[in-house]
């Protein structure tokens, strides 16, 4: 599946595939089509797509959150959409095997207070595991001084610091 040209929807969410060849018992493609699909759509008026991709007892897991349950994450996606100017992905690669994927991507976004509201890119990757064509555990693994803390005036100079002492 490829998307061409940069399309930011009006969600202020973009998903970009530059490949993805997932399967599932050789003959039958896991759902993370569908997944990639429903984030290109994704923006704080149709917060109820999650429920086409997540089962009701989803369990999100990132760096800095841990949601369990489809309410929930809507509500942590609402304010998601709240605090950023624009979110976009790139997704560069995936594999699946057995009942997970794995997502490799690109997040770009733009926060009014950090970075003085410039774009942010920060690497990362999911593992999504689908019960039944849902997904039942999404797990985000980013490193949070890339997303967050070198970004915030005064902590972001002290976070250079100690990378630049411990490298």
């Amino acid at each position: 599946m490829c998307l061409s040209g940069q399309q930011l929807l009006t969600t202020k969410l973009h998903v970009n595939v530059r490949s993805l060849h997932l399967r599932y018992d050789m003959d039958n493609q896991l759902p993370v089509d569908k997944f990639v699909d429903i984030y290109q759509q994704l923006n704080s008026s149709n917060l109820d797509l999650l429920s086409d991709i997540y089962a009701d007892n989803i369990q999100f897991i990132d760096p800095m959150h841990e949601i369990n349950g489809i309410e929930s994450l809507r509500d942590y996606f609402a304010n998601l959409y709240s605090n950023v100017k624009h979110c976009q992905f790139d997704i560069t690669d995936s594999f699946g095997i057995n009942n997970n994927a794995f997502v490799y991507w690109t997040m770009h976004y733009s926060h009014p207070k950090l970075a003085s509201g410039k774009t942010i890119s920060v690497q990362g990757h999911s593992k999504l595991t689908f019960d039944n064509d849902k997904i039942v555990k999404h797990r985000d693994y980013f490193n949070v001084g890339e997303l967050l803390y070198k970004h915030i005036p005064i902590l972001g100079s002290v976070v250079s610091y100690i990378d630049k002492r411990a490298g």
